[in-house]
């Protein structure tokens, strides 16, 4: 056995000079690192490319889109390149996800999820959003609303079932009310909660607080008390808090409705 493992070893002796003299051909780093490409690209940002022939083709969709429901579409804008959306009234809600759900040429029966926006600077404050998936043609779409803390919104159990726990996390975080929801109660906060925590308004530290009474032994729920005055934070700093070529606005186009395109002619 150690005359096979001799014959194994000595043609490493040969082997290893060539090795030592030649590392700097036979590794990929250094020359990985030397090509000029790799130092240019070190420089650039890393900038999201976008698809020119796809936004067009996201436009042509959106118009087609306005012409099938010219009733109920109000806007349609493509955010960040390839991301189609529409702006559509609160009672257009289920007759849109019903069309696209069931058209042929759109198919989209997957609800990804629906999300819910708060700005309280605008008359209606709330947005909601239903982010729409078609398997069939691998296609996404992004469907927007609004409303305000008294107008309610349909539900659209009855065309997703998938929607409910979506619908009621919505109500439960921000106070949006859904008409004929088969069970809209709160998902995730207590039992007698009050208040909506994810609207701009509801107080950090919240209305009341809950602890164990060592007296009465069980836990007791009574207005919130602050044991010392709330520190003001100064979140102004000397650095710039948003990059400048992360605007929002800059990364949205508006695709024309067909009704604006005949006006103008």
């Amino acid at each position: 056995m150690f005359s096979s493992f001799t014959r194994l070893i000595r043609p490493i002796k040969f082997i290893r000079p060539f090795l030592n003299n030649n590392i700097n051909y036979l590794s990929t780093t250094p020359r990985i690192l030397s090509t000029p490409d790799s130092s240019k690209s070190e420089l650039k940002p890393t900038v999201r490319p976008t698809n020119e022939l796809k936004t067009l083709q996201l436009s042509e969709y959106g118009v087609y889109l306005a012409e099938c429901l010219p009733k109920y579409v109000q806007k349609i804008q493509i955010c960040h390149g390839d991301e189609l959306e529409i702006m559509i009234p609160p009672d257009a809600v289920i007759p849109v996800l019903t069309f696209l759900k069931d058209h042929h040429l759109a198919q989209f029966e997957s609800l990804v999820d629906i999300a819910g926006v708060d700005v309280p600077t605008r008359e209606y404050r709330f947005e909601v959003v239903y982010n729409l998936l078609s398997l069939r043609y691998n296609a996404r779409i992004r469907v927007k609303t609004y409303t305000d803390e008294l107008t309610p919104i349909d539900s659209v159990c009855e065309v997703h079932k998938g929607a409910n726990w979506y619908e009621r996390e919505i109500w439960d975080m921000y106070g949006v009310y859904f008409a004929n929801h088969p069970d809209l109660r709160r998902i995730l906060t207590d039992y007698g909660f009050e208040g909506h925590p994810f609207r701009k308004d509801f107080p950090l530290s919240g209305y009341v607080e809950v602890r164990y009474d060592d007296e009465v032994k069980r836990v007791v729920v009574e207005p919130l008390e602050l044991a010392q005055e709330f520190r003001k934070f100064d979140l102004v700093g000397p650095w710039e808090q948003f990059p400048a070529f992360a605007a929002e606005a800059a990364s949205i186009q508006e695709v024309p409705l067909p009704s604006e395109t005949a006006e103008k002619k």
